[in-house]
């Protein structure tokens, strides 16, 4: 009975642990992107960003990996300038299965109530800005729940995870 009784909360911390990335993605329609073979990065745009420079490197690392993959190279004259910028907010989910058996204060079956998670949400936006007209050509932006903790490598590890998703992408008209 007492498995029972915490059968929700297990739940919950299941569906927070496995959440994805949502991404969404804009364009501008008239660029042609199979021009697009070569890279660098915005430093100046990349410079204001406003995390530690640990997590830049991590990203710009997991966005030059993915980009590679893709067959572009990194070059002092590229086509595409990448910029990434962040933001996170604290989120709040409230849960309540209101499965009462019994009332209180005596105890009659699952008493489960209400359970509240308390997270961090980021999103990361990647900017691909072509280098000649100096204009965003392509834009991804991934949200969802950040691992706060002091786990280096679950972190490196979501980083790595949240650029994949936006990345796979790109280029647009591929999904």
């Amino acid at each position: 009975m007492k498995a029972i009784k915490f059968l929700p909360l297990v739940l919950l911390f299941l569906v927070a642990s496995c959440s994805s990335v949502r991404v969404t993605t804009d364009y501008d329609t008239s660029v042609d992107f199979t021009k697009y073979k070569t890279f660098a990065f915005y430093k100046k745009g990349i410079d204001k960003v406003e995390i530690s420079d640990l997590d830049k490197k991590r990203i710009l690392k997991a966005v030059e990996s993915e980009l590679l993959a893709k067959g572009f190279t990194k070059s002092e004259n590229p086509d595409v300038l990448v910029n990434i910028f962040t933001k996170s907010r604290q989120k709040v989910d409230v849960y309540n299965n209101n499965m009462y058996y019994g009332w209180h204060p005596w105890y009659y079956g699952p008493n489960f109530g209400t359970h509240i998670s308390q997270y961090t949400e980021g999103t990361l936006f990647i900017d691909l800005i072509d280098a000649n007209k100096k204009e965003l050509a392509w834009q991804g932006i991934g949200s969802g729940a950040l691992n706060t903790t002091g786990n280096i490598s679950k972190k490196e590890e979501r980083i790595n995870e949240f650029v994949a998703e936006i990345m796979a992408k790109y280029p647009p008209g591929i999904e």
